[in-house]
């Protein structure tokens, strides 16, 4: 009866809350568990939206000047993509270019109809095309220079190249006198045919001292060894440091016979240099006679 009684102990109330009492540990460690793995999401969660704003916040800051503005979406990059996209047409310099360059053209085109320059000469240096129509004279050296605006009569004689390897001048005592730069073309082949000559002596001015004075469309003739005549048209003038000459244009154009009456003249400065720059008169071969 005792082993009896003391089961039913086992099975009673007290028993039941022993069990009870033994069994919370086990129903806490859950709950616990529970809890632990939904704070873990929660923290996930903030840290995937944290980096997601972060991420829209550095995209949204290149095209939004407000940094209170809200973060775009990542849908928003179409726009942006729009916003840049090439199809709209060319940007306002393109345009501008274009636009200055067409009426260059457009004045250009008035003055070969009007034969009125209406265009500064340094704007459309090289940009003046030469007659359209020219003949090509087999080779003869020149015998002397001609410019009925500038009342000039000259004899011309050859020169070469000096010992600082440069084109030949005439000597001072010949300051009347034309050098043609004899290893070039003659005057009416094609190519640049150069003639070169004094702006002035101690003396008082020498033969090319009224180049100045040329204006585009001005006739020069260059009468020849073989008694022709080449008759050039002058398309520009300009004026260059004698450092900066550039050779291409002057001595590099064998589309047509040419003509290159250069000079001294700028400022003087003294020594060996003399005056500062080179006047250079470029023309065009437009007839023979």
């Amino acid at each position: 009866m005792a082993r009896s009684s003391r089961r039913r102990d086992r099975t009673g109330p007290a028993a039941d809350r022993n069990r009870r009492a033994v069994a919370r540990p086990g129903r806490r460690s859950p709950q616990r568990a529970g809890r632990l793995r939904a704070a873990l999401r929660l923290t996930a969660g903030a840290a995937r939206r944290f980096a997601h704003v972060a991420g829209h916040a550095f995209s949204a800051s290149v095209a939004t000047a407000d940094p209170q503005s809200r973060p775009v979406t990542a849908r928003a990059d179409r726009t942006t993509t729009r916003r840049y996209a090439p199809s709209r047409g060319p940007g306002v310099p393109v345009l501008v270019v274009a636009s200055v360059m067409a009426l260059i053209v457009a004045m250009l085109g008035v003055e070969r109809v009007t034969g009125v320059s209406v265009l500064p000469d340094r704007i459309v240096a090289g940009l003046r095309p030469p007659p359209q129509k020219f003949p090509v004279l087999p080779a003869s050296p020149p015998t002397g220079l001609s410019i009925g605006k500038l009342d000039l009569r000259a004899p011309v004689h050859r020169v070469g190249i000096a010992p600082d390897g440069s084109i030949a001048v005439p000597d001072v005592e010949r300051a009347g006198e034309v050098g043609w730069y004899d290893q070039g073309p003659t005057p009416g082949q094609y190519g640049p045919a150069v003639l070169v000559g004094h702006v002035d002596t101690t003396t008082g001015p020498a033969v090319f001292h009224g180049l100045k004075e040329l204006d585009d469309g001005d006739r020069i003739e260059v009468t020849r060894e073989d008694r022709s005549v080449a008759v050039f048209e002058v398309t520009s003038i300009e004026r260059y440091g004698k450092e900066k000459l550039p050779v291409e244009d002057v001595y590099g154009d064998f589309s047509r016979p040419n003509l290159r009456l250069i000079t001294c003249g700028g400022r003087w400065v003294g020594g060996e240099t003399g005056y500062a720059d080179n006047l250079v008169v470029y023309a065009s071969l437009v007839k023979a006679r």
